[in-house]
């Protein structure tokens, strides 16, 4: 049976969102994005929400218009 966050927190935890720690990162691929950023917050995936925002563009003959990937890495909420 599948409980969300909020009932698990009002039956058992409190969450402190002050621990709440999110990156957006700006990289070529989203798979580099993402490998920066979990670095820069001393993560690995199981301990993190990944949200792509924007994949890379390279823009018109790989010259103009060129936009980088962006993710946002969000780590999971823990127990107090």
């Amino acid at each position: 049976m599948y409980h969300s966050i909020f009932e698990k927190s009002m039956k058992k935890e409190t969450i402190n969102y002050n621990d709440l720690q999110e990156i957006e990162v700006e990289a070529k691929t989203a798979p580099e994005a993402i490998k920066i950023a979990l670095a820069k917050l001393g993560e690995n995936r199981d301990g993190v929400h990944i949200r792509i925002l924007r994949e890379e563009n390279k823009g018109l003959f790989s010259m103009q218009g060129a936009k980088l990937a962006k993710v946002k890495v969000i780590n999971r909420l823990r127990k107090n």
